[in-house]
């Protein structure tokens, strides 16, 4: 793995801040947006993560969110996005985007699903599409403040006839006792019954795992650890979101899952 250039706490608008993760070689890397899960500014807790991909020659903008507020983080998660769009425009010589200006959107937990939603719902952002989405321990099931008519992907992907797929690559803890993974299931066998690319992987890891992290109960947030089953997990997220972010420009293909 590579050196890693990060700028940290980077004013992206509303009062919030993000960091930047980029591969420590010359030329443009391919972009990815990765979104934190429930809570109030956690981009710390996916700085393992971030740094893998970023070692794999990947950029990675990582912005704090606050899901409590009153528009569910809505706000935030698109001025994020409008911030990653931005930095691509203004650093060509660093970033890499497709010729519409996509890139990968990636989420981890209640992030997840946001990122799925959005990818469902391109009228929520002007219709941009993401060149590949990777869900990372996400439920589908429950409604989005991103989807028009208030929606959760299981249902936004039955009414998408009208929308280009996308790649989905989903990834999810065969030891989650948090989200179930039933809903990885059944999002991917929806997705993929209407002409979507999708794959599900399913590694020997937990919740917190899957981006190469554990719970601490008594901080109540999610820190680094070396557990094996944790790394080789949040390993596997990290090259899935590399080969996702490397999609740019590419005609959608279906991805091979692991399991499920």
């Amino acid at each position: 793995m590579g050196n890693v250039l990060i700028e940290r706490g980077v004013d992206y608008g509303l009062g919030k801040l993000a960091d930047i993760y980029r591969p420590g070689r010359a030329g443009p890397a391919p972009l990815a947006l990765l979104w934190h899960g429930v809570g109030v500014d956690e981009r710390d807790v996916l700085q393992p993560l971030a740094s893998e991909v970023a070692g794999l020659g990947v950029a990675v903008v990582v912005p704090d969110w606050d899901s409590e507020v009153t528009d569910g983080g809505r706000a935030h998660l698109l001025a994020s996005l409008d911030f990653a769009r931005g930095l691509a425009r203004e650093r060509p010589a660093e970033l890499a985007t497709g010729p519409d200006g996509e890139f990968a959107l990636a989420g981890w937990s209640r992030g997840s699903r946001m990122a799925a939603s959005l990818a469902l719902n391109p009228e929520t952002v002007g219709g941009w599409r993401p060149a590949a989405v990777v869900c990372l321990a996400g439920g589908f099931r429950r409604e989005t403040v991103m989807s028009p008519v208030g929606n959760g992907p299981i249902a936004d992907i039955a009414r998408t006839a009208a929308v280009k797929p996308v790649p989905f690559h989903l990834l999810h803890g065969a030891r989650d006792t948090r989200v179930d993974i039933k809903q990885a299931r059944d999002f991917a066998a929806a997705a993929a019954s209407r002409g979507w690319p999708v794959g599900l992987a399913e590694p020997d890891t937990d919740h917190a795992g899957i981006v190469m992290t554990e719970w601490d109960a008594a901080s109540r947030r999610c820190r680094p650890t070396a557990e094996a089953h944790a790394i080789a997990a949040g390993r596997l997220s990290a090259r899935t979101i590399a080969e996702a972010a490397r999609t740019i420009g590419h005609t959608a293909r279906t991805v091979p899952g692991a399991g499920g």
